[in-house]
């Protein structure tokens, strides 16, 4: 299996261990006179057997991303970390740049009638957008690498 497969399969398995959760709560109890519409002892046993199966999955994704090289990038462990990092980062950078902005389209200074104090921008809006364009492209970039890495790799036993 790639580890592609295997990220897809991780993220299934987590939806339908948020199912179970779901279904598992609306069943847990019921009035007398009545019965649940399914039976939560059984749903419980089920997610149960999900959640190991999920956490051998995890450990293989693990083992596989720590040993995975993508050359200047490091690891692929490395290169999620850099591409966790980069959207924080861009993040920030979009930001500072909308609040430095405000309300007023971005001229810098900012008043809605003349009796009010002016305000003024203490960060380079023009920059902050500049800088965020380029972690931007940094992340597509790598992003890029990470996935044909993903459908490149077999999966760690």
């Amino acid at each position: 299996m790639k580890l592609a497969e295997a990220l897809a399969r991780r993220a299934d398995s987590r939806k339908r261990v948020e199912q179970l959760r779901s279904r598992i709560t609306g069943n847990a109890t019921y009035q007398e006179g009545t019965e649940p519409a399914e039976d939560a002892a059984a749903l419980l046993a089920e997610a149960d057997e999900l959640i190991d199966e999920l956490e051998s999955l995890i450990r293989r994704i693990n083992r596989t991303n720590s040993s995975t090289q993508l050359g200047a990038d490091g690891t692929m462990t490395d290169a999620l970390a850099r591409r966790d990092a980069l959207r924080l980062r861009h993040s920030v950078l979009i930001a500072a740049a909308d609040a430095a902005a405000g309300h007023g389209g971005g001229h810098g200074v900012f008043r809605q009638l003349r009796s009010e104090l002016r305000q003024f921008s203490a960060l380079p809006v023009g920059e902050l957008r500049g800088r965020a364009d380029q972690v931007a492209r940094e992340l597509r970039e790598l992003d890029t690498r990470i996935q044909q890495a993903n459908w490149m790799v077999d999966l760690a036993e």
